[in-house]
């Protein structure tokens, strides 16, 4: 297959020219892909000093909770939920050449977000004793624990602290993901998918700051406790730079801008509609991640910690090759929805292959290797060996689910561009039953099994399984969510994608992991990210090694992407 030219840039200043379908979906997912890996590695730098400094215990757990409340207003108000109310209208306007209207919606839709994002992020801090009894529950009781010598860290007194922090930066992401929506919609997705690194760069600095001075004194606590509210500034500088850092390039997109709180302008409340059924179908995702985070307060020491660090890299692969090809299509499935929906689908088939040929080796490489990737990016300092097999169980836990999830992503887009945002919510009602049956059954059977029963502990190390089912819940409600999507879609629309397994990359997967695992049990026992670093490189490259001889055209795909990119730079 010949490498294909880029498509051409739209105007700032006019309506976004339509580039030919197939090259925008397949560069622009590139772009995006570009952009979350450079946020992600810089994510992992971040998680790997933090599972330095604390390792897992008490005090990644506080830190887990305090992010969760915000977090949960981020994923209602944020990204995902604004994309899908917001692009579909927004990208028709500038579609249709309307560039005042576009900017009097952009005006509007800004101004209700910024209403939303004070209140909320004043009623955080008054309120974050009550939010952090909401998501943490089980650590009501520390503080009795800790008076009685049971305990040496009142994780409930610090996780307030923490969350009055942490919460007003929520409001500013809520605006960055406005940002988002605005760029994404004249295709210019790099800045938008790359901005969290600075986010994640303010958390690491923080860390290293903290770290060499004595952030006790700054705090009047304890050095970790004081290390642990330096992370919490940190996180809110990070969420100011990462909003910045997108405004300018967003306004310049909007020269008939207008900052208004009004619900009617033209297109405004057709977006509410959209976003009510969206923010109801993300709402009940939170649902089901909080129980999961109350669930996992109720557990063992570290088992909040265990998921927060499986979670982390089983979301890799979903935002990178997940939402990086989802978000890409979704202006592009929204403008061929009205036009021919049969390309609307023809695009969809694509994406789901072009997903699946990094998802699923992503997976396989996860359950056989997984105990080097979580070695590899947390074993410093405080992170052991044991807690290294925690979360590599936690990850193989999760790595069943990714198929469902990544091509779950990509079939809610065919509902938002027909502009049907009721389907995947009630959907998403059925997952999170599902998923919270399943994962507090299996919690609290495995929580009574100690790692150390298979696995060497350190002294006063006692890790327990009960994470490792919350994961296979959360798994299992992936599988579900899929199969209803597609029974929905096919009531629907009168074709759909195929979902049928492509068995040839899962054999090819396991093909290549077979030369890796035997490079894995020759090498000696040198230090896990050395090999790390071998063991996974020999799979990646026999992979796509061997993908090249059998002239794949998922990996040409990729490939002419990357070309395309560099050609760009």
């Amino acid at each position: 297959m010949s490498p294909e030219q880029p498509p051409e840039e739209p105007a700032i200043s006019g309506p976004a020219a339509p580039a030919p379908p197939r090259e925008v979906g397949r560069s622009r997912a590139a772009v995006v892909a570009a952009g979350i890996f450079s946020s992600r590695l810089v994510g992992f730098i971040r998680e790997r000093a933090i599972a330095h400094f604390f390792g897992i215990g008490p005090y990644t757990d506080v830190l887990s909770t305090a992010f969760r409340g915000p977090n949960v207003l981020q994923v209602l108000f944020g990204e995902q939920t604004l994309s899908a109310a917001f692009i579909p209208t927004y990208a028709r306007l500038i579609e249709e050449g309307r560039e005042e209207d576009a900017g009097r919606f952009a005006g509007a839709i800004f101004g209700l977000l910024v209403a939303a994002a004070a209140v909320f992020s004043f009623a955080g801090v008054l309120l974050a004793k009550p939010i952090v009894a909401f998501f943490a529950t089980g650590y009501l009781g520390d503080a009795a624990l800790v008076a009685a010598g049971e305990k040496s860290v009142d994780r409930f007194a610090l996780s307030v602290r923490a969350v009055r922090w942490v919460f007003p930066m929520t409001g500013i992401l809520m605006l960055s993901a406005w940002c988002l929506g605005v760029l994404n919609s004249h295709r210019r997705f790099f800045l938008p998918y790359f901005a969290p690194v600075l986010w994640n760069s303010a958390i690491i600095v923080a860390l290293i700051l903290g770290s060499r001075s004595d952030p006790g004194a700054w705090w009047g606590s304890g050095r970790e406790e004081g290390l642990l509210m330096t992370v919490c500034v940190g996180a809110l500088i990070g969420g100011l730079l990462q909003f910045l850092v997108q405004l300018p390039s967003t306004l310049r997109l909007l020269p008939s801008f207008r900052l208004s709180f009004s619900t009617r302008v033209p297109g405004v409340r057709r977006a509410l509609a959209s976003f009510g059924p969206v923010f109801a179908g993300r709402g009940v995702v939170q649902i089901s991640l909080y129980f999961e985070s109350l669930l996992a307060s109720l557990a063992a020491v570290g088992a909040v910690s265990a998921v927060r660090w499986g979670s982390f890299l089983y979301a890799l692969p979903v935002s990178l090759f997940g939402i990086s090809v989802a978000a890409a299509e979704l202006p592009e499935l929204a403008r061929a929805a009205d036009r021919d929906p049969h390309q609307m689908v023809e695009r969809a088939r694509r994406s789901l292959r072009q997903m699946s040929f990094l998802v699923l080796p992503t997976a396989v490489g996860y359950v056989l290797f997984g105990f080097l990737v979580a070695g590899a990016i947390y074993r410093t300092g405080e992170f052991s060996r044991a807690d290294n097999w925690l979360v590599y169980l936690v990850l193989c836990a999760y790595s069943l689910g990714l198929p469902a999830g990544t091509t779950s992503r990509l079939l809610q887009n065919l509902f938002y561009a027909v502009h049907d945002t009721r389907s995947p919510a009630k959907v998403a009602v059925l997952r999170v039953v599902v998923t919270v049956l399943i994962g507090a059954t299996l919690m609290f059977q495995l929580d009574r099994l100690p790692l150390a029963r298979w696995i060497a502990t350190g002294p006063g190390e006692e890790l327990f399984l009960g994470a490792v089912g919350l994961a296979l819940g959360s798994a299992v409600g992936s599988w579900v969510e899929l199969w209803r999507l597609r029974a929905a879609l096919h009531r629907r629309l009168d074709e759909v994608p195929s979902l049928r397994p492509p068995l040839p990359l899962v054999g090819l997967s396991l093909l290549a992991a077979l030369p890796a695992g035997l490079l894995w049990w020759w090498l000696p026992p040198w230090p896990i990210l050395a090999v790390a670093a071998l063991v996974l490189g020999l799979y990646a490259a026999t992979y796509l090694g061997v993908s090249a001889l059998l002239g794949l055209p998922e990996l040409e795909a990729w490939r002419a992407q990357l070309r395309r990119r560099r050609r760009r730079s």
